[in-house]
């Protein structure tokens, strides 16, 4: 009498979806063999795909056989048993070596005969280009979704998916949230980790309304999929989804990365002034140490080589860093006087704004045209597949650069006014930052308004960035206005600011305002000029 092993499978992939699950398979295989009087001496189940060998049950159940325990096999069609041929070829190779004496199929009929097995080579051939067919299927469904610009996949957190049609649309409550994230970690003032707890304070959680770990927030703020495109198998496409974001904010983050991607090492005391002073003889990083537990000093590190340069104490460098922050205090009157006349300038020129996008969109409609031309010269095999892909990506990146112009014109261009603001509301912020002597806080602001920090000889040298050079009288090292047209000091509150009694003659020499461009900056200087000079 034979012995039978019963064996019971299936796959969650799409292979098997119309397949009687394994609980419907046990109750049909045991009523066929109560029906046939089959002595079934051991049952095996599994959860598994057989498009590929390696099945851990099945190769236990080949196995028992081929240690003497069964003869035989009872399962619901031959394709539960294989679907690659390598499988197939185990089961062919075992009957005819007569390990295997019999297999039952309430679906198929079986002969243990040179015609019964050529009739089941036939029925596993089936199971596996029913198998390779529907890969294809599926494969050529994903490469339409990617042409269109469907991302085949669920969306990242700020977007849902719209089981309906089919797309991807924005989140109305989340996508705010994101974007602010990004904002807010583009400044390069937070860590992950604090953009973790921000994101949670602001409400922002992830698809299972749990907290954004890290891993999640770094796949976050790294993913394109926010400025409207999408990497697949080292592919860029470009999405048919709504951009969350401009490709500007998506790649100023992106530096912030790799900015604090650096080493650092943990100090053991916490010094203000430390890590961005350099030393003026040798250009070695300036320390800090601290000497019978209270007093702080500032010297060089010495790591470049031999220094003569000496030690400096810390009262003495912030009084430096004060007296020099005094040359950009804007008092209240003057502020507000400011401030008002940048909301009479607010009004954006509608006419260049117009012309802007015209000529954006009119690339954009260039752009769109030399990648169909592109994708033409590839299928006529003229390009390889290396340099289509490399022009390709550079042309999707270019389309997102430009969406993301218009977009940014389309909402008003008045982030000169934000920076001029900004710039009005730090300066008038000078006097109760120093008056408060919190030496973090006159660190944080001489950080923001200054750049190239050098300590040489107990002197502190640095150059102020724009605008804060513009307001201050101490270093008009830079060409950018002539001497006799330079602005005179706003000095310290309560004295009188004098009117300018020539114009400040303007030169395009640089951009020193972070996402605008040269015309702008002309702009917001030709604006803020003429407040200046009232």
């Amino acid at each position: 009498m034979n012995r039978y092993l019963l064996y019971a499978r299936k796959s969650s992939d799409a292979e098997d979806r119309q397949v009687l699950s394994i609980h419907s398979q046990l109750r049909e295989l045991r009523e066929l063999a109560k029906k046939e009087n089959l002595t079934i001496i051991r049952e095996y189940t599994e959860a598994r795909t057989s498009k590929k060998p390696g099945r851990k049950i099945f190769n236990e159940m080949l196995t028992s056989i081929e240690a003497g325990e069964a003869d035989s096999i009872i399962a619901w069609h031959p394709d539960r048993l294989a679907r690659n041929s390598i499988d197939g070829g185990k089961i062919l190779f075992l009957l005819d070596t007569g390990m295997i004496k019999d297999l039952k199929f309430p679906t198929f009929r079986f002969d243990n005969s040179a015609y019964g097995k050529f009739m089941l080579n036939i029925a596993f051939g089936q199971s596996k280009y029913y198998i390779d067919n529907l890969s294809e299927n599926v494969k050529r469904g994903i490469r339409e979704k990617l042409k269109r610009g469907e991302f085949p996949g669920w969306a990242p957190i700020g977007y849902n998916n719209d089981l309906r049609n089919h797309t991807i649309v924005l989140d109305p409550e989340k996508a705010p949230l994101v974007r602010k994230i990004f904002e807010v970690y583009s400044d390069g003032e937070h860590s992950i980790r604090e953009i973790c707890r921000i994101s949670e304070q602001i409400g922002l959680k992830s698809r299972y309304n749990k907290p954004i770990s890290k891993c999640i927030m770094v796949r976050t703020l790294q993913n394109p999929f926010y400025y409207g495109v999408f990497s697949l198998k080292g592919e860029l496409f470009e999405g048919s989804h709504p951009p969350l974001i401009t490709k500007s904010l998506f790649d100023r983050v992106q530096e912030v990365f790799q900015e604090r991607s650096k080493p650092t090492r943990k100090a053991q005391y916490h010094f203000a002034f430390r890590g961005y002073m350099s030393c003026g003889e040798c250009g070695a990083m300036i320390t800090a140490e601290k000497k019978k537990g209270k007093y702080i000093y500032y010297h060089c590190t010495k790591r470049k080589g031999k220094c003569s340069q000496g030690y400096i104490e810390e009262k003495e460098l912030a009084a430096q860093i004060t007296e020099a922050l005094e040359s950009i205090y804007i008092n209240d009157e003057d502020s507000a006087l400011i401030l008002n006349q940048l909301e009479e300038h607010k009004t954006v020129d509608e006419s260049e704004i117009e012309r802007k996008i015209l000529k954006a969109r009119d690339e954009l409609a260039a752009v769109s045209g030399q990648m169909e031309k592109l994708i033409d010269t590839f299928l006529a095999e003229y390009l390889s597949e290396e340099e289509f892909q490399s022009r390709k990506k550079k042309m999707i990146e270019r389309k997102a650069e430009l969406n993301g112009l218009i977009s940014d014109l389309d909402e008003g261009h008045l982030e000169w006014f934000e920076l001029a603001k900004e710039a009005v509301n730090t300066c008038n912020s000078v006097e109760k930052i120093i008056s408060g002597k919190n030496y973090d806080e006159i660190s944080k602001i001489i950080q923001k308004t200054g750049s190239n920090f050098f300590l040489k000889e107990k002197k502190l040298r640095f150059s102020f960035r724009e605008p804060y050079r513009f307001i201050s009288s101490g270093d008009f090292s830079d060409d950018l206005f002539s001497e006799k047209d330079l602005p005179p000091s706003l000095g310290a509150k309560g004295t009188p600011k004098k009117k300018l009694k020539k114009r400040v003659k303007i030169r395009q020499k640089k951009n020193w305002l972070p996402g605008l461009d040269g015309s702008d900056n002309i702009n917001f200087y030709r604006r803020f000029n003429s407040i200046l000079k009232q």
